[in-house]
């Protein structure tokens, strides 16, 4: 909650120097012409690595660069990881494909995304991405760092961006999440095999937790 408050108050910080820089470099010009996401409709929350992740997937897919999909996707989310998809030709328009194999050429990037791992997806009655879950672009690109598939001058720029808006946590947690996934691994390995020849024994009667009696209430 306390990482909640300080994030929110960092972003106002910006805002507001963003607004004076504004005032200064454009001053007077008309609101009929900007966008305010306070002011108007129609906006959606981003991860501010979302570009940096799309390079990253489209260094991975080449030939079929699907770092643009996965943006569509994003802009497509109500603020919430999740979408379920009921028209797949209107994400494949909106992602820029056309004609006859446009949703084919479609759900191939999407099954690009879901293999260096930026999505998870469920079948439903439109195909294999009927349900979608975005997974943090952050971790996501640790994670292909990690299979070597980041090259280090644009792993270099993700982690400046990270420190830049304050989204280091993002990769402590995954880590402090992989040791207690090995962790949790380590303690079933240690654990004594049972030998095959041993029936388990048969708890005693005391032992057993007794359910305890519901009274029925009669009906009136």
């Amino acid at each position: 909650m306390a990482n909640q408050k300080q994030s929110r108050k960092r972003r106002l910080n910006m805002a507001e120097r963003a607004k004076q820089q504004m005032e200064i470099q454009f001053p007077d010009y008309p609101d009929e012409l900007l966008w305010h996401r306070t002011l108007n409709d129609g906006y959606s929350t981003l991860p501010r690595t979302l570009p940096l992740a799309m390079q990253v997937i489209d260094a991975q897919s080449k030939g079929q660069p699907a770092g643009h999909t996965l943006l569509c996707l994003w802009i497509r989310a109500p603020d919430y990881p999740f979408l379920t998809i009921e028209a797949p030709a209107t994400f494949a328009a909106e992602t820029g494909f056309d004609g006859e194999r446009a949703v084919d050429t479609w759900r191939r990037r999407m099954r690009s995304l879901r293999d260096l791992g930026f999505i998870e997806a469920k079948k439903g009655p439109s195909g294999d991405f009927h349900y979608v879950l975005l997974l943090n672009p952050n971790v996501c690109i640790e994670k292909l760092r990690h299979a070597n598939k980041v090259r280090d001058v644009l792993y270099g720029r993700f982690r400046d961006r990270l420190i830049d808006i304050g989204a280091q946590s993002d990769i402590t947690d995954y880590d402090e999440y992989c040791i207690s996934l090995e962790k949790a691994k380590a303690k079933v390995t240690k654990r004594p095999a049972s030998s095959p020849n041993t029936s388990p024994k048969t708890p005693k009667a005391s032992a057993i937790p007794k359910r305890k009696s519901r009274s029925r209430k009669k009906e009136d």
